[in-house]
């Protein structure tokens, strides 16, 4: 079965497409995330312990995502905040002339990539139209605003995806080699990282500090944001725009 044709993902879309509507009131909007991260992430637990038993289901992988558009470091920050609750590793390349590009290799298994990729192109559209709405202090920069309220959107995303994904691997089964969900999670991790590693054995982890008062009307949105993608392709490189 492919991803295009898993009634987990099909039911996942339905729910998007709900969330989506103009119509959906904030808490709707927040009932709909809640049971599409669920879902979501029950989807990756099962591809796990599946790839557990039968390694030819689902294996290790590296993509390039090129990201295009204004406010490209902070796009790049969703991108992470997606990454490490999905047990993903990725760095922002450089270019040949030594600057950092607008792309991000990424580390993990097959099917955890593409659900990344799916919640990302998703949560750049509703980030972008919901930071347009909002309004900075006084005196203070749009764009000292908008580069927080991505920052607190971004956090609360990576927040409620940690605990979907936590919640999925508590209530997971044991797979047919008898071994819990989190055994399984933790070596596809080590797989990851050493792969991460191997490939990019000097990178170091980078935090940023930013002034602005938009954190928490960011946080708000990204509490509220639905996932979403209604489509998912295969191969190399991903160009993700909004």
């Amino acid at each position: 079965m492919t991803q295009e044709t898993n009634p987990q993902l099909a039911k996942v879309r339905a729910l998007l497409a709900k969330a989506e509507d103009p119509a959906a009131s904030r808490e709707e909007a927040e009932a709909y995330f809640a049971k599409a991260a669920e879902l979501m992430a029950k989807y990756g637990i099962e591809q796990a312990m599946l790839a557990d038993a039968n390694p030819g289901t689902d294996r290790p992988a590296d993509r390039v995502i090129h990201v295009e558009g204004n406010y490209v470091v902070d796009r790049i920050s969703l991108l992470h905040s997606i990454l490490r609750p999905l047990n993903l590793q990725g760095i922002r390349l450089r270019g040949a002339n030594g600057r950092l590009a607008a792309e991000v290799h990424v580390f993990g298994y097959e099917a955890d990539i593409q659900r990344a990729e799916m919640l990302f192109t998703s949560l750049l559209l509703q980030a972008f139209n919901g930071m347009r709405h909002g309004r900075p202090m006084r005196g203070e920069s749009v764009t000292a605003y908008r580069k927080t309220w991505l920052m607190g959107f971004s956090r609360a995303v990576e927040n409620r995806l940690e605990a979907a994904e936590a919640r999925a691997r508590d209530e997971a089964m044991d797979g047919a080699r008898g071994r819990s969900a989190e055994l399984v999670l933790a070596d596809r991790a080590s797989v990851v990282l050493a792969n991460y590693r191997k490939a990019y054995p000097r990178a170091q982890k980078v935090t940023r500090s930013l002034a602005g008062s938009g954190f928490g009307a960011g946080e708000r949105a990204g509490n509220a944001a639905d996932l979403g993608g209604t489509r998912v392709g295969s191969g190399g490189r991903r160009r993700i725009t909004s």
